[in-house]
């Protein structure tokens, strides 16, 4: 009994130390393979989310609090409140072109929800209804074209709206339907979204040439529907239809019509994005209906699984690609979703979160910055940009890296290393270092104000002239009761 016993305990005790060392390769491999430093993008107040990219790097969302507040951020201004139409009104802002337009939501004065368009220049203006109270908006192209629903005159119905500086809004129209609603729009001006009503819920595209027109269903029946959400340059449309009860991604061209691109097993799929180059992404059962895995689509290679970052019994789904072929999503593992970033070289990393818990990745733009949300401990959910090392002037790691000057406010760098990394002059206000390996880094004239070095290492580092201000020092003092200084605590 006692031998059994032991060798019971022996397996236990294996079986742990194996998990341990698994859950430390697993770690060190997600730190290795995720080049990337996410950045903190701090807020007003209350838990905040980024919504979107443009390729200048210029961040949109919503801080949430007593009151949703739009916002706009970029690294040179930091975060600025978008503001509102008069009134005390929530606001959210959920596309951003690349000329720095941005639109959203915001209550108006009479506590209807309308579009808004901001410029620099313009500020916020209301785009206006289709007659009804209410106006919310999808998508904007680089032209400044926004497209999403609104209330016709008298009516609580929903119809897609097309807005330009030019023309105003315009009703796209329903199929005959009851209802319809735009979701994308290209740069040639191409709107697509979806209708519905009593056999009339279709996937439409419309131009200004056409007009409406239906895009079928993979099922072929007066009872079969369809949804497009995205169009690329060239006219390709993707979605979702039904098909003999299941749902399934199709892809759509006036050439081939509407084709199935099919599942990764199980009975369902859908797609969310597709780039310049034809490549699809979404979601799909892999084989039932309760574990989806994320897929990438190609004319040439077909489906393609994309994994997961946990284990069997964890899902993912890609919702955005750039003309790269890089895709983001979010994963599953250990309990929590995670945001990642693929690529064909490189397959699924996660990418750092600000803290335990749950992060996702919204979009992503031509140079690789990724956008979205994670949980930073007790600040709540916080907007966060990650930032690709290549973008930073490193290659695959921060270590001796020169980073001279460069502008790393709110950056998050827990327990990275950034030894003999030259640092100098660099703005590292709200960074947090907490357990940082800084040895031998060159330091000299960083500011370090609002910075937590708690548990960092700066043997070796040269901080002369360094700006200490409020900065939690190695020791966990505050240089403010030194005299604004962590030298000779650190």
């Amino acid at each position: 009994m006692w031998t059994c016993r032991r060798v019971v305990l022996s397996v236990v005790v294996l079986t742990v130390l194996l998990i341990a060392v698994v859950t430390a390769v697993a770690r060190n491999a997600i730190a290795a393979e995720a080049p990337f430093v996410p950045f903190d993008l701090g807020t007003p107040g209350g838990n905040a989310r980024a919504n979107a990219v443009n390729d200048g790097g210029r961040v949109v969302g919503v801080v949430f609090g007593p009151r949703f507040r739009a916002f706009s951020w970029t690294l040179a201004e930091g975060m600025i409140d978008l503001g509102n139409l008069g009134c005390v009104g929530d606001g959210e802002a959920s596309a951003v072109n690349a000329s720095g337009q941005i639109v959203g939501s915001v209550t108006s004065c009479d506590l209807s929800h309308r579009a808004f368009f901001w410029t620099p220049t313009g500020g916020m203006i209301d785009l206006g209804t289709l007659g009804g109270r209410e106006a919310t908006p999808f998508a904007m192209n680089d032209r400044g074209q926004v497209v999403g629903w609104s209330n016709p005159t008298g009516d609580f119905r929903l119809h897609a709206f097309s807005w330009t500086r030019a023309g105003g809004m315009i009703d796209l129209g329903t199929l005959g339907g009851t209802d319809s609603f735009a979701l994308a729009v290209n740069a040639s001006g191409q709107v697509v979204g979806g209708t519905s009503g009593p056999g009339r819920n279709r996937a439409f595209s419309w131009t200004r040439a056409e007009g409406m027109i239906d895009l079928g269903t993979l099922g072929g029946t007066p009872d079969d529907f369809g949804t497009a959400v995205a169009a690329n340059d060239r006219g390709q449309v993707v979605g979702e239809s039904s098909l003999h009860g299941a749902q399934h991604a199709f892809s759509w061209t006036r050439a081939d019509g509407m084709i199935d691109l099919g599942t990764l097993g199980g009975p369902d799929s859908y797609a969310l994005d597709v780039n310049a180059g034809g490549q699809v992404v979404g979601g799909s059962n892999i084989n039932d209906r309760f574990k989806i895995h994320a897929f990438s689509w190609t004319p040439v290679g077909g489906m393609v699984d994309l994994g997961v970052l946990g284990g069997a019994f964890d899902s993912s789904e890609a919702v955005a690609v750039n003309d790269r072929g890089q895709v983001v999503g979010a994963s599953t593992r250990a309990g929590f979703w995670r945001a990642f970033s693929w690529t064909p070289a490189g397959g699924m990393v996660e990418l750092p979160a600000l803290g335990e818990g749950t992060s996702e990745a919204v979009g992503v733009n031509a140079s690789g910055q990724v956008v979205g949300a994670s949980f930073a401990g007790d600040l709540g959910l916080r907007p966060i940009l990650w930032q690709p090392l290549a973008k930073l002037g490193c290659r695959t790691t921060l270590a001796g890296c020169n980073l001279k000057g460069v502008n790393l406010t709110g950056a998050h760098l827990k327990d990275r290393n950034l030894s003999y990394t030259n640092l100098r002059g660099a703005n590292l206000t709200r960074a947090y270092l907490a357990g940082a390996d800084l040895s031998n880094a060159n330091l000299k004239g960083a500011n370090l104000s609002h910075a937590n070095l708690t548990g960092a290492n700066l043997a070796g580092a040269d901080v002369r002239d360094v700006i200490w201000f409020n900065t939690i020092c190695p020791d966990g003092t505050s240089s403010d009761a030194h005299g604004s200084t962590c030298v000779g605590h650190l």
